[in-house]
């Protein structure tokens, strides 16, 4: 069963950057469509951004459109989470998950998604 791992949360004032990455053993991440999902104390989860299995279709939910990329490293079986410009409202908890169906991705449909992260914690102090 693949294992998603998150890592690079983290505290940071605003207008600040995190690199999150979202590891697997044993499976090759670029057979799956990988998206990045965020959920704040009280609020429902959030679609961030997905990435296909190709590469060829990414998707950014608006509200952080030209301050998150998203991105492979696939010797490292490592897809990224670059934030930029970090705001207080971008505090939640991230998860990555995976979608084994081919084609493109969305961050509309978490159920789509088949495996999941335990979460890395960002939190931006104002």
């Amino acid at each position: 069963q693949l294992q998603l791992v998150e890592s690079g949360g983290g505290l940071v004032q605003t207008g600040g950057s995190l690199r999150l990455s979202c590891e697997a053993a044993r499976f090759s991440l670029s057979n799956y469509a990988i998206g990045w999902f965020r959920q704040a104390p009280g609020k429902e989860r959030e679609g961030v951004s997905c990435i296909s299995n190709g590469d060829n279709e990414i998707e950014y939910v608006n509200s952080v459109k030209g301050r998150f990329t998203i991105f492979r490293d696939n010797a490292k079986n490592t897809v990224y989470l670059q934030m930029n410009s970090l705001k207080p409202e971008d505090t939640a908890v991230y998860y990555c998950a995976a979608d084994v169906g081919i084609g493109g991705c969305t961050i509309n449909r978490p159920s789509l998604y088949d495996y999941w992260g335990q979460g890395t914690q960002v939190t931006v102090s104002s």
